[in-house]
């Protein structure tokens, strides 16, 4: 029960995000590339784990560039990484109580599980390990977020 309200709280502040963005007439393509290659990740529960808590630390943070750079190809197909900065940068969320990564465990079909804590609730990401990095599956992990990403930006 309290997951369904996380995760429609969550889509929520999405949907506001993706409503209240001006138009910037950006491209609607694929994402870009990164700015730079991530460097070689070592294929570990506690490599994935130390990735994780900086990926989640940069989210809480409003560092969204190397949060967009540690997704995979699918996801960043969704919003290009400009638009995913502009959304975030114009629409800023509500002060929220910062994530707690507890734990990487392996999951199904070759995807890593990382078990989180934000107030209390327990949320689950999707990694996989992709030519030598670790990524994060947004499509599996939040694809509410996905739906409100692809929606065109209001003014």
């Amino acid at each position: 029960m309290m997951r369904r309200f996380l995760a429609a709280a969550v889509a929520t502040a999405a949907l506001l995000a993706a409503g209240c963005t001006a138009s910037t007439g950006h491209s609607t393509g694929h994402a870009a590339a990164s700015s730079s290659p991530l460097p070689p990740d070592p294929r570990t529960a506690s490599a994935l784990l130390k990735i994780a808590t900086a990926f989640n630390d940069e989210y809480d943070n409003g560092d969204y560039g190397p949060v967009y750079a540690r997704w995979d190809t699918r996801s960043q197909a969704v919003i290009t990484r400009a638009q995913y900065i502009e959304r975030h940068k114009d629409c800023p969320g509500a002060p929220h109580t910062p994530s707690l990564t507890e734990s990487a465990t392996p999951g199904p079909h070759g995807a890593w599980l990382v078990h989180y804590e934000i107030g209390g609730q327990q949320l689950t990401d999707y990694w996989f390990y992709v030519h030598r990095n670790w990524r994060f599956d947004l499509v599996l992990s939040n694809p509410d977020s996905v739906k409100l990403y692809r929606m065109t930006p209001q003014h």
